[in-house]
């Protein structure tokens, strides 16, 4: 299984494509996927990378956690698993 990053203070147009090809240098990205507004499908900034092993994920952290990616300082850790909404 792989490891999934959070990937967060994105600019709002950055392109999945954009997100993958630079997490790349850090290992091979199984996925990668921008989250958007379901009403206007505006990103909302953030988004999610997923490398097949835990080592790649871990140099990512490394390699851009606080850097700046397309004018903006980006957070990178590890995503946490989805909780239930609240009602």
């Amino acid at each position: 299984m792989g490891t999934k990053l959070f990937i967060g203070s994105l600019p709002f147009s950055t392109t999945e494509e954009a997100l993958k090809e630079a997490f790349s240098q850090a290992g091979s990205v199984v996925s990668a996927a921008i989250i958007t507004d379901r009403m206007s499908g505006r990103s909302k900034g953030f988004g999610f990378v997923e490398y097949e092993t835990d080592a790649e994920a871990q140099a990512a952290i490394e390699m851009f956690n606080g850097k700046e990616f397309e004018g903006r300082s980006i957070v990178v850790n590890e995503a946490r698993p989805m909780r239930p909404r609240e009602e």
